[in-house]
């Protein structure tokens, strides 16, 4: 059985659209969190955020990904998350 390129294609296009769902749940949850934390001092946890690269570098090399890619990755999204959380928290001050 040979591969085609549009095959490869299309199993990248369906794995994006699985990865954005997942990524709009993750949204929601920092969304949570701002709610709950309602303190911009209680946003940046450095302790947290290794805590999550070492869990997410290990699972991933567990899965067969490189951490190379997955380390910078979830620095990316807990940078934006965190931008994120901020604006976040700036609504939720701004409608008391």
């Amino acid at each position: 059985m040979t591969i085609t390129m549009k095959e490869v294609r299309e199993e990248i296009d369906l794995l994006d659209r699985e990865l954005v769902l997942l990524l709009a749940r993750r949204q929601k949850c920092v969304e949570m969190a701002a709610f709950v934390k309602n303190d911009e001092s209680l946003i940046v946890d450095e302790d947290r955020i290794e805590d999550v690269i070492s869990k997410v570098t290990s699972f991933g090399e567990s899965c067969g990904l490189n951490k190379t890619i997955s380390e910078p990755l979830w620095r990316k999204l807990i940078e934006l998350s965190i931008a994120h959380e901020f604006k976040e928290l700036d609504l939720l001050k701004s409608d008391t």
